[in-house]
């Protein structure tokens, strides 16, 4: 054993000492100066902090060492002779105090003060600490501003690094002006690290105020064309957040877009880029997300795409965890675009693998795919119904959440009875309010859109209340309502269905506990029609204040309550029961004033005649058509006595306007004697845009309401009373076969036949409908894209001539050139004409043939090697980008 400690201890110390030596042959390189500073600076005290609060046990021995380590920095930091070999390690120490929740801020101006010394070591983590410790409103922020400006101009770009990526994190609208300039002359740096970070800080910039950079929206454009691929990763950034706020300025980047996009999924970029064997895959992820958002709804721009969606989905359809975020992302990208059958085809055959996964993430991003899929054409859900029928019966909540919302997007008139109830089951089940809430809300709307039935509409609403109360809006409740008032305008069949209504929630204000939302109903449905039960009205007023008193909500419900004993009062005499003479004197001396003011208008309307009760509180009048005269001539004979006695008579804004300008030139009239004088100034012009209310019509003005569906406005259809309903296949296989063909039944199949009577007009489509696409028709051909913008740098020509730009830039020109040879070249990163081999590129080294050094009107970035001088002459890389 002790052999083989002493040889493993020869080889570190050999390797220490070879790595030592290494080091000591490069000592001015900034890297190396710096590792070897920290490697200094470390002592035995900061390990044994690291250790102790990595060995703690509970959240108190943590903060006894943190309180004890703030003492010793306090002490430390405001002593008379501060160590600065030392300051780096106390800043240190002060990010670790911060960061496990204790006050530092004794050290932040240590920290802004770090960032102004020459020591390049220091001056980072001066950096690194005020970046940890202050943010954009701090009052030091002005402190460092300076520095910042300063350490912009410095010829170490680790320095301007370090100042970039402070600007980033403590940038505020207000020092923005202060540190653009520089910023945007860093994007020519030769550093691409330093490029890389300037574009990082403009696209900061323009997210914490747009209007600063607006003029600057073409230096993205034109940190597109970089040669080094993080700077148009970062380029691409910005790109993206500017299409999904505006996308039409950018339209005629799709062609870049679209070649960046292929010469990334065949591998044009280096191997560093690859992530498991994929291409740049976060690259391909943002430009999927920004075609999204270009090929919306634009069929031209989307046929630019389509081929090159394909290629990506073939390439990345390898079972891995990043080529599977890349389908995902893909067919989201199909579903978002102008749709074509082919693409979309594809994308359903990838995302049946998802479907048809065991692992539970899978499952959850294919039935995501899938929803988008199913938006546009309904029939590419039916080749995976058993799929979907089993995540229905699935442990995992999520996965029946998703699954549910799949269904959702899938509901028909046909299928809508199947799908409600599975919902229902998920709603009982489900413990999270805001699911909850969800659940309930789209319930009541597949309820309200595709309802076979008034009475089936009616007796799921009762169960819907019933289940989820406690989460059902009161809009819900009032739709309800609304449909049993309305009905279907067959006096029999309105009769039937408010009979069984009233039936229905006899038999529910029984039970021990109900919802208050249910209970509302329950009292307002009883009050209009409970005498159609055959119950005397007596007895229905007991039964109301009966349930008001056993109730948990029944205090809250007393106003609805009187308000239904008044109702069913007047159909039984005028004279209230006992039990709802209690309850409304009970509330004469009520604190709520709504229930004190319902009680005293009851019992003081309950004496008068019967027929002003009557009148007062009519039956079934919920959606009687009113009438109302603008005149007004009740008021006749108060006006009438009060112009007897004098007072002014009412005029028009008009009329008004006209008086004080006939007024003008000798005096005011005596509409407006007294009041206070103008002369020195014009008569005020005559609103125009006032006219006078023309008489009103002898008949008087009549305010009619059209019966219409439930939940929806007067003018709206109601849904026939009778419909086929869905008969689910007679010789099932079994269960599972059984609940496929019900949910899947109205997807590609024609409708059943209806019965032979004249269809009332469709109900518009709600709100709900456009939001979510449901019944969306075929998109038609967009119309033609408006001329783009003129672009900043439109004019910006790189080269001499004028020769027109080829179609699409190639980031062989801007990355390396074509595919080398083996052996053949190599790609230099750095521009250093060296000749090397990295991704598979070679670029010929400087001096090698009359092509090695760009001449006027060639860009540096393009692969001179192996093309014609015809070719090369007027080449602009920029024409695509730049207009």
């Amino acid at each position: 054993r002790e052999v083989r400690v002493t040889k493993h201890r020869a080889r570190v110390v050999c390797t220490t000492e070879r790595s030592g030596v290494e080091m000591g042959r490069t000592d001015d390189s900034p890297r190396q100066s710096i590792a070897l500073g920290a490697h200094k600076t470390k002592s035995k005290e900061f390990y044994d902090i690291v250790r102790h609060i990595g060995e703690c046990k509970n959240k108190s021995d943590e903060d006894s060492i943190m309180r004890r380590e703030v003492m010793m920095l306090r002490t430390v930091l405001t002593g008379p002779k501060l160590e600065k070999a030392k300051l780096k390690e106390y800043l240190i120490r002060l990010m670790y105090v911060e960061m496990l929740g204790h006050d530092a801020a004794f050290g932040y101006i240590h920290a802004v003060k770090a960032t102004n010394e020459s020591d390049v070591s220091l001056k980072r983590v001066g950096y690194l600490a005020t970046s940890a410790f202050l943010d954009e409103n701090h009052e030091l922020i002005i402190l460092i501003v300076n520095t910042v400006q300063q350490d912009l101009k410095s010829d170490n770009y680790l320095v301007v690094c370090a100042a970039l990526t402070t600007i980033c994190r403590l940038v505020n609208e207000e020092t923005i002006p202060a540190v653009l300039p520089q910023v945007t002359e860093l994007l020519n740096h030769p550093q691409m690290h330093v490029r890389k970070k300037a574009v990082m800080a403009l696209h900061k910039f323009h997210l914490k105020s747009p209007s600063s950079v607006s003029h600057l929206h073409g230096k993205f454009r034109q940190m597109l064309c970089d040669k080094d691929p993080s700077v148009m990763s970062a380029a691409l950034c910005a790109l993206h957040d500017l299409t999904i706020s505006d996308p039409g300025p950018q339209k005629n980047l799709v062609p870049s877009f679209v070649s960046i996009l292929k010469q990334v999924v065949e591998h044009r970029l280096p191997k560093s880029y690859d992530y498991h064997r994929v291409p740049a895959p976060f690259i391909q992820i943002r430009l999927l997300k920004i075609l999204a958002a270009l090929g919306a709804a634009d069929q031209k721009a989307a046929t630019e795409m389509y081929s090159v969606l394909s290629a990506v989905l073939k390439k990345g359809d390898n079972q891995s965890s990043i080529g599977n975020a890349i389908v995902y992302e893909c067919v989201r990208t199909a579903a978002s675009i102008y749709p074509s059958p082919v693409l979309l085809e594809h994308c359903a055959g990838v995302v049946s693998r998802f479907v048809k996964s065991s692992n539970n993430n899978l499952k959850y991003a294919g039935l995501d795919a899938l929803s988008c899929i199913v938006n546009i054409n309904p029939n590419y859900a039916t080749e995976h119904q058993m799929a979907v029928v089993d995540c229905l019966t699935d442990p995992d909540e999520s996965l029946r959440k998703k699954t549910l919302d799949l269904l959702y997007r899938m509901t028909k008139s046909n299928n809508v009875e199947v799908i409600v109830d599975k919902m229902m089951d998920f709603l009982r089940d489900a413990t999270d309010h805001h699911l909850r809430e969800e659940t309930a809300t789209r319930i009541g709307e597949l309820a309200e859109r595709y309802a076979p039935s008034t009475q089936w509409f009616i007796n799921t609403m009762n169960v819907l209340f019933e289940v989820g109360g406690d989460v059902v809006k009161q809009s819900t409740a009032h739709n309800l309502m609304a449909l049993i008032a309305e009905g279907s305008g067959e006096d029999a069949n309105d009769a039937t269905l408010r009979r069984s209504a009233v039936a229905a929630y006899l038999g529910l204000i029984s039970k021990p506990r109900i919802p208050r939302v249910l209970f509302e109903v329950i009292l307002w449905v009883v009050g209009e029609y409970g005498t159609l039960s055959g119950q005397s009205p007596q007895a229905l007023m007991d039964t109301l204040c009966t349930a008001v008193e056993a109730q948990p909500e029944g205090d809250a419900v007393q106003a609805q309550a009187m308000t239904a004993c008044a109702k069913l009062a007047v159909a039984g005499g005028g004279q209230l029961s006992e039990k709802a003479t209690k309850l409304v004197n009970r509330n004469l001396n009520s604190r709520s004033i709504d229930r004190q003011q319902r009680a005293y208008e009851i019992t003081a309307l309950l004496r008068e005649n019967p027929a002003l009760v009557a009148a007062a509180l009519p039956q079934d009048a919920s959606c009687e058509d009113l009438e109302v005269n603008p005149a007004l001539p009740a008021l006749d004979a108060y006006v009438n006595k009060a112009l007897a006695e004098g007072a002014s008579a009412y005029l028009q804004p008009s009329e008004r306007s006209t008086g004080l300008r006939e007024a003008g030139g000798g005096g005011l009239s005596h509409e407006v004697a007294g009041s206070l004088r103008f002369d020195a100034y014009d008569a005020p012009a005559p609103d125009r845009g006032i006219a006078a209310t023309p008489a009103a019509p002898s008949g008087g003005m009549r305010l009619s309401s059209t019966g219409g569906t439930w939940g929806e406005p007067a003018g709206r259809s109601a849904p026939p009373t009778t419909a086929p309903r869905f008969e689910p296949p007679q010789a099932p296989e079994d269960d599972r076969t059984q609940l496929a063909s019900a949910l899947f039944s109205g997807v590609g199949a024609p409708p059943p036949p209806q019965v032979p009577r004249a269809p009332p007009p469709p109900a518009p489509r709600s709100d709900m409908d456009l939001l979510m696409g449901l019944d969306a028709p075929t998109p038609t051909a967009a119309a033609p894209p408006p001329p783009p913008p003129t672009d900043l740098l439109a004019g910006l020509s790189v080269g001499e001539g004028s020769a027109p730009a080829p179609a699409n830039f190639s980031l062989d020109a801007l990355y390396g050139g074509a595919p080398a040879q083996t052996g053949a070249g190599g790609f230099d990163l750095l521009g250093g004409g060296s000749v090397g081999m990295v991704g598979g590129h070679a670029m010929m080294p400087q001096g090698a043939g009359a092509s090695a050094s760009p001449k006027p009107g060639q860009s540096g970035g393009a692969m001179n090697g192996g093309t014609p001088k015809s070719a090369n002459k007027k080449k602009d890389p920029f024409a695509d980008l730049l207009g």
